[in-house]
């Protein structure tokens, strides 16, 4: 018995049925490309389940996503917590991710420059400590404004805090605390 493959309920097209065809193809994403979007939107999603509370909040996103999102910080369970965030990542499919993505981007951006701040007063004062006088004179020439009395005190009491290496750092916080309020009137 011979079958004749080319003919019959099977074969629709010159690819047979259930394919597309080239214009249906070029109108559809790939599935490796939907599934990067799929994979793309639980990560922004993930994203979002680590945010603050009021950076949530502060966000335009859906009430049943924001809820989603709640409810996947509660999730204790690792299964549970999986169908969650592919939930959530369903959800934002729907969704124009630009938007959230250009918010987490910004909060990132403030996020670096304040590391960058404290990283910049943390140099100050361990330049201040093992410095002495010369740093103390190039930070008053860097912020003419300052009181070199009170800064000189300031710096001696976190040297000599350093030196008796006691443990305590009250002298060397309140140093920083004092860097960080001159740097945060600076630009």
């Amino acid at each position: 018995m011979v079958l004749n493959c080319t003919s019959g309920p099977l074969s629709s097209g010159p690819r047979g049925r259930g394919y597309l065809s080239d214009d249906d193809a070029a109108e559809r994403p790939s599935k490796s490309a939907r599934k990067r979007a799929a994979h793309a939107a639980q990560d922004l999603g993930e994203a979002l389940i680590g945010l603050p509370e009021g950076e949530l909040a502060s966000l335009a996103i859906p009430e049943e996503l924001a809820a989603a999102v709640r409810a996947a910080r509660r999730i204790t369970s690792r299964a549970a917590g999986a169908r969650q965030r592919q939930y959530i990542g369903k959800l934002m499919r729907a969704l124009d991710p630009a938007p959230i993505r250009a918010a987490l981007a910004a909060r990132g951006a403030v996020s670096a420059r304040e590391a960058e701040r404290l990283r910049r007063v943390e140099e100050w004062r361990a330049k201040l400590i093992a410095g002495g006088a010369a740093a103390l004179e190039e930070l008053a020439r860097a912020h003419p404004g300052i009181d070199a009395a009170e800064w000189a005190a300031r710096v001696a009491a976190a040297r000599a805090e350093r030196t008796r290496n006691t443990g305590a750092a009250g002298a060397a916080r309140a140093l920083f605390r004092a860097l960080r309020a001159l740097f945060d009137t600076m630009p």
